[in-house]
């Protein structure tokens, strides 16, 4: 009987919920928005031409940084 109420005891106090362990911190900062200015690391160059029979071309080029280039052409007619 002595081993019983102390085994009693800690099987209860096991299966009780334990509403005061959860914390939730919150830490705020207070701090102003910073904006960078980047210079321009890509640059573009767009040309179009329309021509008197009802089409038109558009030709883009693009280049990075790196120098790698990129052009696109584009033509439509009506």
């Amino acid at each position: 009987m002595r081993l019983i109420a102390p085994a009693a005891a800690i099987l209860l106090a096991g299966l009780t919920p334990h509403f005061a362990a959860a914390q939730t911190t919150v830490i705020e900062r207070d701090r102003p928005d910073v904006v960078v200015d980047r210079p321009a690391t890509e640059s573009k160059t767009v040309v179009r031409r329309d021509d008197g029979d009802g089409c038109s071309s558009k030709t883009v080029t693009k280049t990075n940084e790196l120098g790698d280039r990129k052009t696109v052409h584009k033509e439509s007619c009506d």
